[in-house]
């Protein structure tokens, strides 16, 4: 189920280095998937509300119309009235956990240094308008809004500065339709929007929702940054929108996971964890070890637990894809590999975790020891789960307060002005460049 790349042999080394470059090139579509986003893109931006419908109509459903772009207040209301009161209890404190993290890790303006006679700093702002992207498919991915929303609002974003846009279920022509009615958004994405004062809702997904968002439409307020994960079309449109809008940086793909394991480990637990990712369909799972042996056991777990998950069938397709077992030929070779796939999730399922990390150069989020499961990242631990994919974690990072705040520098000259080997250091460089309005602009102050 789970296919096994054995690194002691030339056989299983090109194997995994297939894989490895199947993973890279995921960050990377070309042909006639850049070209299809391009499409969407110059149809939302040239046509509006007309080109946002098209695109609907076209990718998700043939019924669509201008009238359902945006959930109404009742809909909101009725969600949040609707919402069961244990699971608003479980929303609530996941809520307040992930913001009693991110307000942890909140930056505070450095203060001032002094330098050659200027007073110079730094502050950072909270971006204005923010649009979130929360996917839709096949699970309903609530969680998904609270790692965006947090984050940005305790920034400093306001809620009613948020924009959310979450894709209704794909349809066909024969059953496409043209009601608003109950269900077709998850009531649970819907009232947990309400629980973070979020009022702005678009029932609308895939690049077109992008675009929507990063340009505005008569009915989607245009926004300064877009955050969020997505399939490869969300992703590929978020790179595509330099100097239109800003996005998080990220390439938030399918959902991955890497599982360093020793014989220490409890191979149920790594079975599990495994399986927890691959229902996300597509999920990507990574395991490795250096005695066969605990592949071996945690391969059994899995044929052993499959069958008691009500997404078996996806969970499979996900096993026997882009994931495999990895025996390396040791310890050290297993920390390379892991560091060389650069995973969303990185589980140390190891005799000393805390040692271990320090090797551990890429990963969006390591999760250290036998006790700590990925899903609660996912849902509850504080660091938000929108992380990079596809070995994307090699240079960028997870969404967090930083992601929704920009930096501005500061510079004060005294009132008695500049000293004169300052002044004559400016003219002297901004001469040797050709430009003495430059220096004019600093000698005139001498």
């Amino acid at each position: 189920m789970l296919p096994v790349h054995d690194l002691r042999s030339e056989t299983g080394q090109i194997d995994f280095g297939r894989l490895l470059n199947r993973l890279r090139d995921t960050s990377s579509p070309r042909g006639d998937t850049a070209a299809t986003v391009e499409k969407i893109m110059q149809q939302v931006q040239t046509r509006r509300d007309a080109g946002l419908v098209n695109m609907m109509r076209e990718y998700t459903d043939p019924g669509f119309g201008a009238s359902r772009v945006r959930v109404t207040e009742a809909e909101l209301d009725a969600a949040e009235a609707s919402l069961d009161p244990e699971l608003r209890a479980s929303i609530e404190r996941a809520i307040a956990n992930v913001t009693a993290y991110q307000q942890h890790v909140m930056p505070s303006d450095p203060g001032t240094v002094k330098v050659d006679g200027a007073e110079l700093g730094m502050r950072w702002d909270a971006i204005e308008k923010v649009g979130l992207y929360v996917p839709g498919g096949t699970a309903v991915l609530f969680s998904t809004l609270v790692m965006l929303a947090v984050p940005a609002i305790v920034a400093g974003v306001k809620p009613a500065d948020i924009g959310v846009a979450c894709p209704p279920p794909t349809r066909t022509a024969d059953d496409a339709k043209q009601d608003d009615g109950p269900g077709e958004l998850s009531s649970v994405v819907l009232a947990t929007a309400r629980i973070l004062g979020i009022e702005k809702v678009y029932r609308v997904g895939g690049a077109q929702a992008i675009a929507a968002l990063a340009y505005g439409t008569d009915r989607v307020e245009k926004v300064d940054l877009i955050a969020g994960p997505g399939n490869v079309y969300v992703q590929l449109a978020k790179g595509r929108l330099g100097g239109v809008c800003g996005t998080d940086g990220g390439f938030y793909g399918p959902s991955e996971i890497v599982t360093i394991a020793d014989d220490s480990a409890n191979p149920a637990w790594i079975a599990a964890d495994l399986i927890a990712q691959a229902e996300h369909d597509p999920g990507k799972c990574f395991l490795i070890a250096w005695q066969p042996e605990v592949i071996e056991a945690v391969l059994v777990q899995i044929a052993e637990q499959l069958p008691d998950r009500t997404r078996a069938q996806a969970i499979t397709k996900a096993l026997k894809g882009d994931s495999c077992a990895v025996l390396a030929p040791d310890r050290d070779k297993a920390v390379d590999i892991a560091n060389q796939i650069a995973c969303e999730h990185v589980s140390l399922s190891v005799k000393d975790p805390a040692a271990m990390l320090d090797e551990i150069r890429y990963g969006g989020e390591v999760f250290l020891g036998h006790q700590t499961p990925v899903a609660a990242g996912d849902y509850h631990a504080g660091p938000s789960h929108c992380l990079p994919t596809g070995t994307t974690a090699r240079y960028s990072s997870g969404v967090s307060v930083y992601t929704f705040l920009k930096r501005t520098g500061t510079v004060a000259y005294p009132k008695k002005g500049m000293k004169k080997k300052t002044i004559a250091d400016i003219a002297r460089m901004a001469l040797d460049e050709g430009l003495d309005g430059h220096a004019a602009s600093a000698q005139i102050r001498g």
